[in-house]
């Protein structure tokens, strides 16, 4: 199986890290009846570190696609390297400590972590826009 495979399943891992992880603190926040509600009634604003679990969630769910595009893409198309695989690794663990860079604000340092996960999925993408 090739590596960029096993690095999109633990990108989708991710994904359910960051959902469970912005879910338990809205969840102690607004009860557990809230979470079991359709959600419907206005709630105040988050607290701080909710708040940015949240967005941290938000902004995984955007660049997330493109991670799978490119990951799924290179396997498809028979593009895969080293380089893909070093990229995709690159993109992965970037966006892993991405999550609590965010959760504790670190400000620069999540700035770079986002900008060095946009650098693997350049390795990523760049055989099948170049190649």
């Amino acid at each position: 199986m090739p590596v960029e495979l096993k690095i999109a399943a633990l990108g989708a891992v991710l994904l359910l890290v960051h959902i469970f992880a912005a879910v338990h603190l809205k969840t102690r926040q607004y009860g557990t009846k809230w979470n079991m509600g359709a959600r419907d009634e206005a709630q105040p604003p988050l607290n701080p570190v909710a708040g940015r679990l949240a967005r941290a969630q938000a902004n995984f769910q955007e660049t997330f696609p493109i991670a799978v595009v490119a990951l799924l893409g290179v396997v498809i198309a028979g593009r895969t390297s080293a380089w893909t695989a070093i990229g995709g690794w690159i993109w992965l663990g970037a966006r892993l400590i991405y999550l609590p860079l965010y959760g504790f604000s670190v400000p620069g340092w999540r700035t770079l972590a986002f900008a060095v996960s946009l650098t693997g999925l350049a390795l990523v993408l760049s055989p099948l826009l170049f190649g």
